[in-house]
C-alpha cells in the first residue's frame, strides 16, 4: 500500500527498503524520489515551505511539510516512519536564512555548537544529530549514477581552443573559492573572472555576469575540494542552460564525477540549440 498525504505514526507498513529524503529545492528531490521507487525503495519526505516543489508530495509515499529550521520536527517524521537511511537533496536558499530562517531549539542548539552558518559545518552538525537518533545519512547519487556523467564533451558543439582555457582557468578559481565555502560557480570570460557565486546561487551569478560583461562567458561549476558526497553536490540542468543563453554565454562546464545533471536531455537540447558547449572535465580541470 502507498501512503501519500501527511505522515503520521504507523502510517507506512514495514518494507524491503525505505528511504528518507530530506527536501530542499529545485527538480533534484523530485527525481531523487522517481528513481529510488523506480528500484523498489519506498521515499519518505521532508520537505521545507516555501522551498520544496508541490510536485514532490505526487511521487512519494508519504511526506511532512516543515518550515526551514524545524529540526524536531524532521527528526520526528523520520523516526515516526522508522527511517534508518536518509538523504539530503536540494538546497535552502541562502537569503532565507537570513530573513525566513525559524529555528527552534534543537536547531539552535545545533547553531550554537557549530558557531557559524556555513553550508559544509551545518550539514555536517544536522548529519551527526540525525545519526544520533540512529538516522544515518548517506550519497544523495546512491540511485542517480546516471545522472552524473564522466569526462568528455555532452553538446554537439566542442568548445574552442579560447573556451578551454577559461575552463582550465576557471576550474582553478572555483576550487579556490570552495576551500572557503564561498559557492561552486566562476563566470569567465578571457581568463578574468567575471563573477563569483554567492547567496544568490548560480542561475542569478550567470545572470549578473551578463548584466556586466557583453556575452561571451563560460561558466565553471566543481565541487568543494573537501566535498562530502552526502550533500550539496553541484547540480545543473535546463534553467543553468536558459541562464547562460540568456547572458551571452558560450560554455559551460562541470565537474565529471560529481556533478549531477538534471533533465539531461532537455539540458543538452537547448545547449544545442543555442550553440553552447557543455563539458564534464576531470579533476585536473581538462576534458578526457
Amino acid at each position: 500500500m502507498r501512503v501519500r498525504g501527511e505522515l503520521h505514526s504507523g502510517g507506512l507498513p514495514v518494507t524491503r527498503d525505505r528511504v528518507g529524503l530530506i527536501a530542499g529545492s529545485g527538480r533534484f528531490p523530485v527525481l531523487f524520489a522517481e528513481t529510488a521507487r523506480r528500484h523498489g525503495v519506498d521515499v519518505v519526505a521532508v520537505a521545507h515551505r516555501g522551498e520544496t516543489a508541490a510536485e514532490l508530495a505526487a511521487v512519494v509515499d508519504a511526506i511532512t511539510w516543515i518550515d526551514p529550521g524545524q529540526l524536531e520536527a524532521l527528526i520526528d517524521a523520520l523516526r515516526s516512519a522508522e527511517v534508518r537511511q536518509a538523504v539530503m537533496v536540494g538546497g535552502i536558499a541562502k537569503p532565507k536564512l537570513f530573513h525566513d530562517f525559524r529555528p527552534d531549539a534543537r536547531a539552535l542548539a545545533v547553531i550554537a555548537r557549530v558557531g557559524m552558518l556555513r553550508d559544509d559545518a551545518l550539514l555536517r552538525a544536522l548529519a551527526d544529530e540525525l545519526e544520533r537518533e540512529g538516522i544515518r545519512i548517506v550519497e544523495s547519487t546512491r540511485y542517480l549514477q546516471d545522472l552524473v556523467p564522466g569526462p568528455g564533451v555532452l553538446s554537439e558543439r566542442q568548445p574552442t581552443a579560447e573556451e578551454l582555457e577559461d575552463i582550465a582557468f576557471g576550474f582553478v578559481v572555483a576550487k579556490a573559492i570552495g576551500r572557503f565555502d564561498i559557492g561552486q560557480s566562476v563566470v569567465v570570460r578571457g581568463r578574468t573572472v567575471v563573477a563569483v557565486e554567492g547567496v544568490e546561487g548560480t542561475d542569478a551569478t550567470i545572470r549578473r555576469a551578463g548584466a556586466l560583461v557583453n556575452g561571451g562567458i563560460t561558466v565553471v561549476k566543481a565541487a568543494k575540494p573537501m566535498q562530502d558526497l552526502r550533500f550539496d553536490l553541484p547540480a545543473v540542468g535546463p534553467e543553468t542552460v536558459r541562464a547562460l543563453n540568456g547572458a551571452g554565454g558560450r560554455a559551460l562546464a562541470i565537474e565529471a564525477g560529481c556533478t549531477v545533471v538534471l533533465d539531461r536531455l532537455e539540458m543538452i537540447a537547448l545547449a544545442d540549440a543555442a550553440g553552447i558547449a557543455v563539458v564534464a572535465v576531470a579533476a585536473g580541470g581538462k576534458p578526457a
